[in-house]
């Protein structure tokens, strides 16, 4: 069994992560496995990157940006079949087709002699123009006069109902098996024109060997924290992106009890977190950007909880990690959220938008100790019962096997 999977990118960004974590887990169970992908940031014979005409596309760009189209200007999507990945391949993994490598007007032609299984990342793949919707429900009736042509990926006209229609008459004239990470995007896919499809919903899977629960004196000890402090972490991305909610965290950090902010100690990771400090008046330390696994672990180790104010998402990464390192967790019962932040299991979910409520969650938790014990013992627990890369792996392998076999193209059992 050859599978190719086509993404934004190898490891940079939550899709490609998400990616490479199930390419990774296919290749421990002796599946072949290739990525063709728009970005590389790492060496491997197994990853490509998807080929570009830069020229002309940019050229194309000029046009198709100011009729409100994005990504029809990538010709070069068209020229996939050429490269041996995809000729060596026995079934296709798409997974985030936006950001900018891809035209989607090319799934047609590469599904035309080889099934393809669709990763769905957001709701892009449905809708007019955006990943996420929020309250509009314009993608399930064909999308025109868009109330937010700024939502990412932002167009500069209003062509959303034509570019909904091509969409759809694409997947018209394709070969695809849809696949849903979160419960919530399930329910999206099945009212959208992804309906004709099968959808079959198998969560992302985590490798809980590297993320796993650690001795928390001693990963604080490692990063200069006070065993006597309250921690609270979060991707310090989150403080300059709307979607992320950065402007929801730092009303509920303010409006924290004076005395709890000063036993608590603010752990970010990532860029934008060197500030946030002399703004709330709480300490804080910032990790930069980490990449390792094991340093991750040490982070969500040291902390009480990890905070993550989001508007709108599928199924956070974050969180697996979160869970699977014991932390609970606080958010808002938006998206696939709820998948992983389960109230009085795992976590504290607030009402959306609702600041208050969200700073209330924080100091539930990490007032009650005992529910806090209990709840950090339940996050390992249902991680390795329900979130490890070998139960998802297996599912899209017997996945794989029923698509190929649906096509004629039976496998033997053992690949």
């Amino acid at each position: 069994m050859n599978i190719l999977h086509i993404n934004q990118s190898d490891i940079s960004g939550g899709a490609a992560i998400a990616g490479y974590r199930l390419h990774e887990g296919l290749l421990a169970q002796g599946i072949d496995s290739r990525l063709l992908v728009g970005t590389v940031k790492i060496s491997s014979d197994r990853v490509a990157y998807v080929p570009s005409n830069y020229r002309i596309e940019k050229q194309l760009f000029r046009v198709t940006s100011r009729l409100g189209f994005n990504y029809l200007n990538y010709i070069s999507s068209f020229n996939i079949p050429k490269h041996n990945f995809y000729k060596n391949a026995n079934i296709l993994n798409f997974h985030n087709l936006h950001t900018g490598y891809f035209n989607y007007l090319a799934i047609p032609s590469l599904t035309e002699n080889k099934p393809a299984v669709f990763t769905l990342h957001d709701m892009w793949s449905f809708t007019g123009h955006c990943a996420y919707s929020y309250d509009c429900a314009r993608w399930q009736s064909g999308c025109g006069k868009c109330p937010n042509l700024d939502t990412y990926p932002a167009v500069t006209r209003d062509s959303t109902h034509i570019e909904w229609k091509l969409k759809n008459w694409v997947y018209s004239q394709s070969n695809l098996t849809i696949v849903t990470p979160s419960h919530w995007l399930t329910k999206q896919a099945q009212q959208s024109m992804l309906k004709r499809f099968p959808i079959y919903h198998i969560p992302y899977g985590i490798d809980t060997e590297a993320y796993q629960p650690l001795d928390s004196e001693q990963c604080r000890y490692l990063l200069g924290i006070p065993n006597n402090k309250k921690v609270l972490l979060f991707a310090a991305e989150i403080l300059k992106d709307t979607r992320k909610g950065g402007d929801l965290l730092f009303k509920a950090l303010q409006s924290l009890p004076a005395s709890l902010k000063a036993e608590t100690v603010l752990l970010t990771f990532g860029f934008s977190g060197d500030t946030i400090s002399e703004q709330l008046g709480i300490k804080a330390i910032n990790l930069g950007y980490i990449s390792s696994d094991r340093l991750k672990s040490i982070a969500y180790s040291a902390a009480d909880l990890f905070i993550f104010p989001t508007r709108a998402d599928n199924l956070p990464l974050v969180l697996q990690e979160s869970m699977a390192c014991g932390t609970p967790m606080v958010s808002f019962k938006i998206g696939g959220v709820p998948d992983l932040v389960r109230p009085n299991i795992t976590g504290y979910l607030a009402t959306p938008e609702d600041a208050q409520d969200f700073s209330n969650g924080i100091v539930q938790l990490l007032e009650d100790r005992k529910l806090h014990g209990q709840m950090s013992q339940n996050c390992r627990e249902i991680a390795l019962a329900e979130y490890t890369l070998e139960v998802q792996t297996q599912r899209y392998i017997e996945l794989y096997r029923q698509v190929l076999e649906k096509q004629g193209r039976s496998l033997p059992y053992s690949a």
